[in-house]
C-alpha cells in the first residue's frame, strides 16, 4: 500500500492540510503523486533477475535515467491534458502475448465469420453508431442477457427467458394502512389483488379503505378478476363516502361495483382468443374493511376472511366474517364441527364469488364499535391457512401492528411463506381507530 507523503500546505492551491489527508479538500489534488521527501525511504521493486532497484549499478541506472518520454500537450480551458495515446492506437494482447481478436466468437458461429459485438466501443464509436444502438425510451430489457428486448407474452426475444412479473411480489404503504401481496411458493403467478386508500368524509374526518380480492384459479383470468373487482370497489367508495352514504350501504354498493367489474370480463374478445370456450368466466373472491374514528365495516363474498387483534392482546381475538365455503356450510347446518369441516378435502370449495357464472350475488356486511384500540387483519386464504383461527392470527401479528402495518403485513406474510406458500398470499393491515393525520410506520 502507498503512504501519503505528509505535507502542510497543498501543493496546487496552497490550502493547508490535515494529518492524513490522501486528496486536497480545496481542490481535490491527489497527494499521493507528491514526490517523497529525501528522507523517506521508497518502495523497492524486485528485478527480473532477483535484484532490487536499490542493486542496479550507477552506469544502468544512468540509461534509465535517459529514457525520454512524451510530453503530455498543454492543459486546455478544461485543466485536463489530453491522453497521449488513442484507444486504438494500443492493440493489446492477451493473457499468452498472443493479439486479440477482432470480434467474439462462438462455437456456433454463423458460416463465415463471427458474431458482431452487442453493441458499439464507446470509445471510438460515432454518435450516430451509438444513437443507432440505443434502445427506444421505455423498452424493456431482459433481465436475464440485458440485450434482448421482452415480448408481450413476457419472454426474452434473445435469450428466451421468463421475466418477474409485476404482481410477484407487491408492498403498499398510505400511513394509516398497508397491504403486501405475494406469489408464495407453489403457483407460476399471483393472482391475488388488493386496493388501499383513504377518503375524507363529509365532516372532514378520515375513512380509512383496504380491498382484497383472490382470483379463482379454475376459473378463466382470475388475475384479471381480482384486479377488476378491487379497483372497481375502491373506485366506488371513494365515489360514496364523501358523499355522506353510511359506510355499511357504501361497502354494500362496492361490492355491487366490484361483481360488475368481473362479469364484464366474460364478455371481452380476449377470452375467446386466449381460452378455450368450455372455461368457467374470471371469478374471484371479495373482502374489505372501511374504518372511520368511530366505526369498523367489513364486507365480503367468498372464503377471504377479515380478523380483530386488540392491541391488549390480554383482550380475545375475533374473526369477523363468515366464509362462503363447504365447510362453513357443514358447520352451519350442524353436520360437522369446525376441525371435522376444515378437515374435509372439500372444506375449501367455496359457494360464493364473484363472476358471471356465480349464483345470485349475496353481499355480505357487517358493522362493528370496538371499545378498545387494535387493528383489522383483511386476507386471503394464502395467509389463514396458517393461522386459521382468531387466537392464532392474534399470536403471529407483532404487538406494534397499530403503528407499523407494512411491517406487521411483512411478517404476516413471511409467516405464510415460512409455512410452505402453497398458495398466493395477501394481506392489508388497518389501525384502529385511524391514526391522526402523518402518523405512520416507525
Amino acid at each position: 500500500m502507498s503512504q501519503t507523503h505528509q505535507l502542510a500546505a497543498c501543493p496546487s492551491c496552497e490550502e493547508p492540510l490535515d494529518e492524513g489527508d490522501r486528496f486536497c479538500g480545496a481542490c481535490g489534488y491527489d497527494l499521493s503523486s507528491v514526490p517523497p521527501a529525501p528522507d523517506d525511504h521508497p518502495t523497492l521493486t524486485i528485478g527480473a533477475a532477483g535484484e532490487t532497484s536499490a542493486d542496479v549499478s550507477g552506469e544502468d541506472a544512468g540509461e534509465a535515467a535517459s529514457v525520454e518520454w512524451p510530453d503530455a500537450p498543454e492543459l486546455d480551458s478544461s485543466d485536463t491534458p489530453a491522453p497521449v495515446h488513442l484507444p486504438t492506437d494500443l492493440e493489446g494482447t492477451d493473457s499468452g502475448g498472443a493479439e486479440l481478436p477482432a470480434a467474439v466468437r462462438f462455437d456456433d458461429a454463423p458460416e463465415g465469420g463471427d458474431f458482431e459485438l452487442a453493441a458499439p466501443d464507446p470509445r471510438t464509436a460515432t454518435p450516430e453508431e451509438l444513437e443507432a444502438a440505443t434502445p427506444p425510451s421505455g423498452t424493456k430489457l431482459c433481465v436475464a442477457c440485458r440485450a434482448g428486448h421482452v415480448d408481450p407474452d413476457g419472454y426474452c426475444e434473445n435469450c428466451g427467458h421468463a421475466q418477474p412479473r409485476e404482481r410477484d411480489h407487491m408492498e403498499q404503504e398510505l400511513g394509516a394502512v398497508a397491504a403486501v401481496s405475494d406469489r408464495g411458493l407453489r403457483h407460476h403467478r399471483n393472482e391475488d389483488a388488493f386496493a388501499i386508500s383513504s377518503a375524507a368524509l363529509p365532516d372532514g374526518s378520515p375513512a380509512v379503505v383496504a380491498i382484497v380480492c383472490d382470483g379463482v384459479s379454475s376459473a378463466t383470468r382470475p388475475d384479471d378478476a381480482s384486479l377488476a373487482a378491487s379497483r372497481a370497489a375502491n373506485e366506488s367508495l371513494h365515489e360514496s363516502l364523501p358523499r355522506g352514504t353510511h359506510p355499511q350501504q357504501a361497502m354494500h354498493e362496492a361490492i355491487v361495483a366490484a361483481a360488475e367489474a368481473v362479469n364484464s370480463l366474460a364478455q371481452e374478445p380476449a377470452t375467446a382468443r386466449e381460452h378455450q370456450p368450455h372455461q368457467n368466466a374470471p371469478a374471484c373472491t371479495f373482502v374489505g374493511s372501511v374504518i372511520t374514528k368511530e366505526l369498523l365495516v367489513v364486507g365480503w363474498v367468498g372464503d377471504s376472511r377479515a380478523y380483530w387483534v386488540p392491541d391488549d392482546r390480554s383482550s380475545p381475538a375475533a374473526r369477523l366474517t363468515e366464509d362462503d365455503s363447504w365447510a362453513a356450510q357443514m358447520v352451519a347446518a350442524g353436520l360437522m364441527n369446525e376441525a371435522e369441516a376444515y378437515a374435509d378435502e372439500r372444506a375449501h370449495a367455496i359457494t360464493g364469488w364473484l363472476g358471471a357464472d356465480a349464483y345470485e350475488l349475496e353481499p355480505h356486511t357487517a358493522s362493528f364499535k370496538p371499545d378498545r384500540p387494535g387493528v383489522v387483519v383483511v386476507c386471503t386464504d394464502g395467509l389463514w391457512n396458517y393461522a386459521e383461527a382468531a387466537e392464532q392470527m392474534a399470536q403471529v401479528v407483532p404487538a406494534d401492528a397499530a403503528v407499523r402495518p407494512l411491517h406487521s403485513a411483512q411478517v404476516l406474510v413471511g409467516h405464510a411463506l415460512d409455512g410452505g406458500g402453497h398458495d398466493n398470499v395477501t394481506v392489508a393491515v388497518l389501525p384502529f381507530p385511524v391514526p391522526p393525520a402523518g402518523a405512520g410506520s416507525a
